[in-house]
């Protein structure tokens, strides 16, 4: 991080009223491959960001993972003890501690959990989600193995940004701690795969469906990470989403053909 040209920026957009941190190295093996360079973005920068928000006085929104819980004892509250299975899960927990640390110094901080997410990206693989269109399209005769033990929300970046645009203009100070997530059914990534396919028609024979817990060699991956939406419903905010996953997927495709 370039805390000068960061504290730069700040110093030149003095009217800031809002910032909302959404940079992460959201891919946990990559996280724990290389723990040290993971961290710097992912509890270094929103500790920096919140001593400026405290500062300078403006509302930090940060966002937060699912993965700050193990899956065992969904759905979750925000006031439920978190309890990171990987290294990722860890240092997004480490960002929340040191952007709620700010926060009892008077700093007007929020952290937002979200789970998976999803929606028009500028290539596909800037999604956990959206990658997967690449492997249904893949019909190459590559055999893919694919998740189908680990329970996902995925939630579209139109919904969160939405809520994100509804906190921001409350007329009153935001809670410490707050989820959101969609309503819709929940979803392995290989149910993903076949409504993904569903509207590429095309087969997914080469699509392994693998209902395996992860094993000790992979990395901790928790079940079911389900969030509560009742403290952002309690702040008045609207917890729908606009289309369900299934159709987004119907409206993207066709738009793309």
């Amino acid at each position: 991080m370039d805390r000068e040209a960061v504290n730069g920026f700040f110093q030149t957009h003095s009217k800031i009223d809002v910032v909302v941190h959404c940079a992460a190295e959201r891919r946990p093996d990559v996280a724990e491959a290389d723990p040290e360079k993971a961290a710097k973005i992912n509890a270094e920068v929103p500790a920096h960001l919140a001593a400026l928000a405290n500062q300078r006085k403006f509302v930090l929104i940060y966002i937060s993972t699912d993965y700050v819980f193990n899956g065992r004892s969904p759905p979750y509250e925000v006031d439920d003890q978190p309890d990171p299975l990987q290294m990722y899960g860890r240092q997004k927990l480490d960002g929340e501690k040191a952007v709620l640390a700010e926060r009892q110094k008077g700093a007007s901080v929020t952290v937002l959990r979200v789970p998976i997410l999803y929606g028009d990206t500028e290539y596909n693989a800037e999604s956990a989600v959206n990658i997967l269109r690449d492997v249904v399209e893949d019909q190459s005769g590559k055999q893919y193995k694919m998740d189908a033990y680990q329970v996902r929300f995925p939630t579209n970046v139109q919904d969160v940004g939405r809520v994100l645009y509804d906190l921001s203009h409350l007329d009153k100070p935001l809670p410490a701690i707050l989820h959101y997530a969609t309503p819709s059914p929940a979803l392995t990534k290989y149910d993903m795969t076949v409504i993904i396919a569903k509207h590429l028609n095309l087969p997914i024979d080469h699509i392994i469906k693998d209902t395996n817990k992860p094993g000790p060699d992979a990395t901790p991956r928790p079940e079911n990470t389900q969030l509560s939406t009742k403290a952002l419903k309690e702040v008045g905010v609207d917890v729908g989403e606009q289309r369900s996953f299934d159709e987004w997927w119907k409206d993207y495709i066709g738009e793309s053909k």
